[in-house]
Formats: structure tokens, sequence, C-alpha cells
């Protein structure tokens, strides 16, 4: 009964709605949501490339207090030579030093296992981490 009652209700609502002169015509209708427009494929267009004005960089000069040659004390000229170089050469001399006698940790690639020529320099350590390095190969430099 319930059911049939129900029933009713809405097809009295669903007239009310639809129809103006049945009961409730004042009510103002639902706007309809239109269907957006199928998307056509965006042409792809080509740009032409307008070559762009290329900034010259100035070369980098190097910093003066690096690259002054400096005198190399007695232990360390038994790795990286006698002659007087920069700071950076000195370091670099070193690391080939270094590599070419698998003086660096199997585990810890950080640490260096001094050798006969090394521990005089690194102060008689027998390990030496590589920024501690700095600090004693720099005490050889005048």
């Amino acid at each position: 009964m319930l059911k049939k009652i129900l029933k009713k209700c809405r097809l009295l609502s669903n007239l009310k709605n639809s129809n103006p002169n049945i009961g409730g015509g004042d009510m103002p209708k639902k706007k309809v949501a239109k269907k957006p427009a199928k998307k056509t494929a965006a042409k792809k267009t080509v740009k032409k490339k307008v070559a762009a004005k290329k900034v010259v960089k100035k070369k980098r000069t190097p910093n003066p207090a690096f690259m002054k040659p400096m005198q190399i004390s007695e232990a360390l000229s038994a790795v990286v030579g006698s002659k007087p170089i920069p700071r950076t050469e000195v370091t670099k001399k070193l690391w080939v030093y270094i590599k070419k006698n698998k003086l660096q940790d199997a585990v810890n690639k950080r640490m260096i296992n001094a050798d006969a020529n090394l521990k005089p320099v690194f102060g008689g350590k027998s390990k030496v981490s590589m920024f501690e390095m700095t600090k004693l190969v720099n005490k050889h430099l005048s």
C-alpha cells in the first residue's frame, strides 16, 4: 500500500514539474547541461627558432693565492717532487700517488693508509682521513 502511495507521489511531482497547468507551474525550469563539444585534435604549429643572442661569459680568473708556487718540504718532495708548485697541483699529485700505490682504504674510501713516504707527511699517523690530509699537507708548504 505504501509503495502505491509513493508511486503516485512521484508521478504527481513529475507532472507538476513538467506541466505548468497542473499546480506548481510557477516553478522555474531546470537548466539542462549541454554536452561539451568534441575536442578536435589540436594542430601542432612549428615555431621557427629565433637565434638567441649568446652572452659570452668571461673566463674565470684563478685566485692568485692558490696559483702561487709554494716551497715543498723534504718529506713531501719524496711524493710530489722538489720544484715549487701551487697548492692545487700538490693536492693533485698527492692523489695520483695515493691511487697509483692503492693507499685508499678498501672499505672506507675516505681513509688513506700511509706508506713509508707518506708517514712523515702525515705526522707519523698510519691512517688519515682525506679531510685531515689537507691540513697535514699544508704544514709542509711554505
